[in-house]
């Protein structure tokens, strides 16, 4: 079976710190979507409880991925194969009363494959981390935690299931489980270093401002392996509001965040101009957890507003938009047996350089074909996809879930979007799954 790390973040080692199980944190055991008790667990920096003695868990997950249609092979590797793809390691907890941390180490099986060879190789790397200090000051009419988080992931630090970081997880490298574009801040993730400071005021508002920079010098332990990734330039900043309200088995929240990039178009020679991303983003969810029932919605909607193609060189238009909605609803009953069902959609203005649809034929005529498979040739990113999933928890610390990704668009239309003959339904991907940690 194909061993992946994902976005898990029910660590049995906060189970141990704190003497409570995985469903006082997370809604009805689901990970990674926290519970209020969760997430004044982050909010003080994981040091809630006694300091483990070992604070260390393991985690996998074991899965099978199939695309309905895998032609042409080279875009589908490893295409109905159960395979043992990436484990995880977990360092995380209290480490005095006012620091704690969550920090996870990756090992990716198939983290780069050779071209001429087709043999895959793998490689550890840093996965998410946040190191927090935070303290607590209540009194009979306020209730206030402040706190300070360096961490490598914009949104990462968040405390609802609707930042970008935690709204979705996508735990297999292989097959077609999103669309191919994406707001910038959700690509930074394991690239960037970044410090915030937040403040939570009567388990009502929230607010926090990051600074963001390329991870490099000390501070390339927060760095994913060898990837160059994105490259920014100077220091970027992240910004999140909140409002927060519970009442009975009720919580509700509604917010906004966003973030500016500048980034260099060629990550190898990161001088001169920089292509400029504003994403901008409002969410709101609402939780109902109550004895055998948990009920959660999530909202999401990121625009980005993007210009300096003309001069980078890296897009056709001098200025693109990318629009990301993503609704998600889910049931669990009794902590161990739950559905859930999400619409995402992105949609944008065309550009004929981001969103290419043709290639050189390789004849050195200059004769240009379509892309097969991710080509689009409405150079359009509007990608439309329904995604339904049932899980099992059988024990608290292991879930057994199937999840199907339906397409009705991709890539800019519903049938040959690639100009090669390639319909939208092509791309529908099953994922079965079995998640485990200790």
């Amino acid at each position: 079976m194909l061993m992946i790390s994902g976005s898990a973040h029910a660590l049995p080692t906060f189970a141990r710190q704190t003497g409570q199980s995985c469903v006082a944190c997370h809604a009805g055991g689901q990970y990674p979507e926290l519970t209020p008790y969760g997430r004044l667990f982050k909010l003080t920096g994981y040091t809630l409880g006694e300091r483990p003695a070992v604070p260390l868990s393991v985690m996998g997950v074991a899965s099978y991925t199939k695309t309905i249609n895998a032609d042409p092979s080279s875009d589908f590797p490893k295409n109905a194969a159960a395979l043992f793809q990436t484990g995880s390691v977990f360092l995380a907890g209290k480490i005095t009363d006012n620091i704690g941390m969550f920090a996870q180490a990756t090992y990716d099986n198939y983290a780069n494959q050779d071209p001429n060879t087709n043999q895959w190789s793998g490689h550890s790397h840093s996965d998410n981390i946040d190191v927090r200090y935070s303290d607590r000051f209540i009194s009979s009419g306020s209730d206030l935690i402040v706190g300070l988080s360096l961490n490598n992931n914009p949104s990462v630090a968040d405390v609802w299931n609707t930042a970008p970081a935690w709204i979705q997880y996508v735990p297999t490298k292989f097959g077609y489980t999103g669309a191919s574009a994406a707001p910038m801040m959700s690509q930074l993730g394991q690239q960037v270093a970044g410090l915030g400071a937040y403040v939570f005021w009567n388990k009502t508002l929230y607010a926090e401002l990051s600074l963001y920079q390329t991870a490099k010098g000390a501070f390339t332990i927060l760095k994913s392996g060898n990837d160059i990734g994105n490259r920014l330039s100077g220091s970027n900043p992240y910004w999140r509001l909140a409002a927060s309200h519970e009442w009975g088995p009720h919580n509700m929240m509604v917010g906004m965040f966003g973030m500016n990039a500048d980034v260099y178009p060629d990550p190898t020679n990161p001088t001169g101009p920089t292509t400029h991303f504003r994403d901008r983003g409002i969410d709101a969810q609402y939780q109902y957890l109550l004895d055998d029932h948990t009920f959660t919605a999530q909202l999401s909607y990121i625009r980005e507003s993007s210009n300096g193609g003309d001069v980078t060189g890296v897009a056709s238009n001098s200025s693109n938009t990318l629009n990301q909605l993503q609704i998600k609803g889910s049931y669990i009953y009794r902590a161990k047996y739950g559905g859930s069902f999400t619409y995402r959609q992105s949609t944008g203005s065309s550009d004929a350089t981001l969103y290419a649809g043709l290639q050189d034929d390789g004849t050195g005529t200059g004769n240009m074909i379509p892309i097969p498979g991710s080509g689009s040739i409405t150079n359009n990113p509007d990608t439309r996809i329904l995604i339904p999933e049932l899980f099992w928890m059988p024990v608290q610390y292991a879930r057994v879930g199937l999840q199907y990704y339906k397409f009705n668009r991709f890539n800019g239309a519903s049938s040959n979007y690639d100009g090669a003959g390639r319909n939208a339904k092509d791309n529908n991907t099953l994922f079965v799954y079995v998640w485990a940690a200790y």
